[in-house]
């Protein structure tokens, strides 16, 4: 359709400019743009209010509320994304490999940016700050269709980012928002593949299948996150219930929250009284197997559809278990190749979970709310990858680049 033809052509047009930036001047545009955001905090948390409040008249679920909402601290955070992302290292230009054949062929492999990205999520205003860094310091241009219950907070934050741009004399098409709410557009924009050179989900199970069952674009599939902890018989269980009610609690709505934990029979007697305690006071339905339910009176009865669900919400699955292998074998099955984590002292148990999990990301005595590109000290991430071709985990500045050969000669034939 010419509405997002017209959005192809203008990204290809400002792909062509940024790729010839300089890192200095796109440092610096970053950091213009993180200034931008702090200074128009008022502006955008109107827009937000705006959306918060359709999104609870409508019922929107509170862990989704939570992704939804702003606050002065989130968008300075936001704008702390940008600042870091400005002072790492551009990978653009990177030589990744370079050797000579005995024809005397000089041969660099050489990281260059993807081109035009496309990006659809849900009701994430942070994604639209996020990905407009990541994208526009590996000298990529960017199309965000967001959710339409956060449509004027994304709106408000390309505007002030497009403004900035503009200021700083670059092509403001770095970053365009589709405005147009019909599914029809949506679907229409994961086809665009005469534009768009890659397309990246971040949202529920829903979305990301929608996106892959539609999309001609090659698509980065991001994680939904049933995420595991697993309690060990040699686990230092004063440490396991903080981390368990951090990795649950701390933030119900993201994709790295514990949905689901597992515990060894062997403790489960002395463990799960006092877990159940702590969870109940931070207001976590428990949902379990039957020892579980006999250790803990206020559980209910766990399903197969429990064991295999992202919550998002103040519910927990549980379950015993007889031995490392069995956990391990329990979390290949149900979890999402996202993040999972055992709590033990016992080292050969530790290295059995971290070889034979599944997932981008494998903890030891760490809690899964780590997996986050800002804290692996990405600057932001565009998305955390579940799947294993190209990227895996969270996707920094590297994971939006391809690379290309570079073969210099001096006269030779075939």
């Amino acid at each position: 359709m010419e509405y997002l033809e017209n959005l192809g052509q203008k990204a290809v047009e400002a792909k062509c400019e940024l790729q010839k930036l300089t890192e200095t001047v796109k440092n610096n545009a970053l950091q213009s743009a993180a200034d931008a955001l702090v200074r128009e905090t008022e502006r955008i948390l109107v827009a937000n209010a705006k959306d918060y409040e359709i999104a609870k008249q409508n019922g929107m679920a509170e862990g989704l509320l939570d992704r939804l909402k702003l606050t002065p601290e989130r968008i300075e955070g936001m704008a702390e994304g940008l600042r870091q992302i400005a002072e790492l290292n551009d990978p653009v230009g990177e030589i990744m490999e370079s050797f000579d054949r005995p024809n005397g062929l000089h041969i660099n492999k050489v990281r260059v940016p993807m081109g035009v990205i496309g990006i659809i999520y849900e009701a994430r205003p942070n994604v639209t700050a996020d990905a407009f860094g990541l994208c526009f310091k590996t000298g990529n241009a960017v199309i965000l269709k967001g959710g339409k219950d956060a449509f004027y907070s994304n709106a408000a934050i390309t505007e002030v980012i497009r403004e900035t741009l503009t200021q700083k004399q670059i092509s403001a098409d770095a970053i365009q928002l589709i405005t147009d709410n019909d599914r029809a557009v949506t679907t229409a924009f994961m086809q665009l593949k005469q534009y768009v050179d890659v397309l990246i989900p971040r949202g529920g199970a829903g979305l990301i299948r929608a996106v892959v069952e539609n999309s001609t674009i090659p698509v980065i599939e991001t994680g939904t996150g049933n995420c595991h902890i697993y309690v060990d018989e040699d686990a230092d269980l004063k440490q396991a219930i903080p981390i368990i009610i951090n990795a649950k609690t701390q933030r119900i709505g993201v994709c790295n929250a514990c949905e689901s934990l597992l515990v060894h029979e062997k403790i489960a007697d002395r463990f799960l009284p006092a877990l159940g305690e702590a969870l109940k006071e931070n207001s976590v339905e428990i949902r379990g197997d039957e020892r579980v339910r006999a250790l803990i009176p206020d559980a209910t009865d766990a399903t197969e559809e429990d064991y295999g669900r992202e919550y998002l919400d103040y519910i927990i699955s549980m379950k015993t278990v007889s031995c490392v292998e069995e956990a391990v074998a329990h979390i290949n099955r149900y979890n999402t190749r996202h993040s999972d984590a055992i709590l033990t002292e016992n080292t050969e148990h530790a290295e059995k979970f971290l070889q034979g999990v599944d997932s981008a990301c494998v903890y030891v005595n760490a809690s899964t709310r780590f997996t986050d590109g800002f804290v692996f000290g990405f600057g932001a991430e565009i998305g955390i990858s579940t799947q294993k071709l190209h990227a895996r985990g969270p996707m920094g500045l590297r994971e939006l680049t391809t690379y290309k050969y570079m073969i210099r000669g001096n006269g030779q034939i075939r």
